[in-house]
């Protein structure tokens, strides 16, 4: 028999009848606010309908309002100050935690990604590395379920959902509204009895598992690059398994930088080296050692560049094809005062000698003496000269001098 009501307009544009519970109303709206759906049913006329629908829901869903309701229809609720959620936010509510975007997406569980810190030889070489992961795997022995057949009842206070609509009013006309977890299953949407909980995972439908996945680096792969372990990650009963990702990431080397195929390299030379020749062995990522030198007669200067082709890295999945070596001279020169002065005349003799007119006269010329630069000085130094010129203003400081 239905109960004794001032206005039944909700109760009528979902369908129940007064005394339905409140599983009752959500199946009714469910209902309704499918068939006026505004992606289904484009249309001034439903979309109105669905706001209404959902209004009523809302008022009635919530125990305070809808004795609001049923005492003195809709002026008692005016004066209450219930109802205001938006009905695209009940609609989400109702179908879901993940709102329209996500109702469409498929139910998987979140990607682990997990850094791995590679040496340029591994990426030079190739290389299997194990790495041990933890993650939850589904109970064996419940099978998922949490408990003993038939143990695992879902929740009547959330409807599953594991979450509800919390309405307070915290002054005439002021209601608060926020969806907090469900207090009767604490967020899980399922009662289970202590005594029928599973043993093993104590209703927890997983247990913790430690899985060992090898990692194959091949040759030629870089920082950045991703390799996927398709459906290792975390399990979860009705959800599909997502993928484990391996990040690598290079550490630095003691020698060689890489960009992309080609690795660079710095190299110190003495002037000796520089000016006379010299042959060098390079070890290379795979121990290999590689012989350089200069042709007879060559003189390298200080930041000169060579390059020794097919001796970078390999190309990923064509690892017989290889970048450059490029190198980077620094020469090296001698200490002061590291020759005699009968040493510096032999040198001259043998080096080449500049076309420019030798001073032989004082008449026309005034010495001056070079002197050594101190760098932290000379910073300090331009910083005051800057901030002399500088006025209060941003222009220039006008600055008197006095002779003696």
């Amino acid at each position: 028999m239905s109960k004794s009501v001032k206005e039944t307009k909700f109760y009528d544009l979902l369908g129940v009848e007064p005394n339905a519970t409140e599983s009752e109303l959500k199946k009714a709206y469910r209902r309704s606010a499918l068939k006026y759906h505004p992606d289904k049913n484009p249309g001034p006329e439903n979309e109105e309908k669905f706001k209404e629908i959902a209004h009523a829901y809302e008022v009635l869903n919530d125990p305070k309002t809808r004795e609001l309701y049923d005492k003195g229809g809709e002026e008692a609720l005016k004066e209450g100050g219930g109802g205001g959620s938006s009905a695209m936010d009940i609609f989400d509510l109702v179908f879901g935690m993940g709102g329209r975007g996500r109702r469409n997406r498929e139910k998987k569980t979140r990607d682990m990604i997990h850094q791995l810190h590679v040496r340029l030889e591994e990426f030079y070489n190739g290389s299997v590395r194990k790495l041990a992961i933890q993650r939850h795997i589904i109970c064996s022995d419940c099978g998922g379920k949490g408990g003993k057949e038939g143990a695992v009842r879902t929740c009547v206070s959330c409807d599953g959902q594991g979450q509800q609509l919390s309405m307070q009013q915290i002054a005439p006309g002021f209601v608060t509204r926020q969806i907090v977890p469900c207090r009767a299953c604490k967020g899980r949407g399922e009662i289970i009895n202590e005594k029928d909980k599973c043993k093993t995972c104590r209703g927890e439908k997983v247990v913790n598992d430690k899985k060992i996945l090898e990692v194959h680096i091949d040759k030629g792969m870089k920082d950045g690059d991703q390799i996927p372990f398709r459906g290792e990650a975390a399990q979860q009963p009705g959800y599909e398994t997502g993928d484990v990702v391996i990040v690598l990431e290079e550490i630095d080397h003691e020698l060689f930088k890489r960009k992309e195929t080609d690795l660079y390299m710095n190299m110190t030379i003495n002037l000796s080296e520089a000016l006379t020749g010299f042959k060098k062995t390079i070890k290379m990522l795979d121990d290999r050692q590689i012989v350089i030198q200069t042709h007879p007669g060559e003189v390298l200067k200080h930041d000169d560049v060579k390059v020794v082709l097919n001796e970078g890295m390999p190309q990923y999945r064509n690892p017989f094809n290889k970048g450059r070596l490029i190198i980077r001279f620094n020469v090296r020169f001698p200490p002061n005062n590291f020759l005699t002065r009968d040493g510096m005349s032999k040198l001259r003799e043998l080096l080449p000698q500049d076309s420019e007119e030798m001073i032989t006269s004082h008449d026309d010329y005034e010495e001056v003496q070079l002197e050594d630069i101190d760098p932290e000085a000379e910073l300090h130094r331009r910083k005051y000269m800057m901030d002399d010129h500088d006025g209060p203003m941003g222009g220039a400081r006008t600055v008197s001098c006095q002779t003696q």
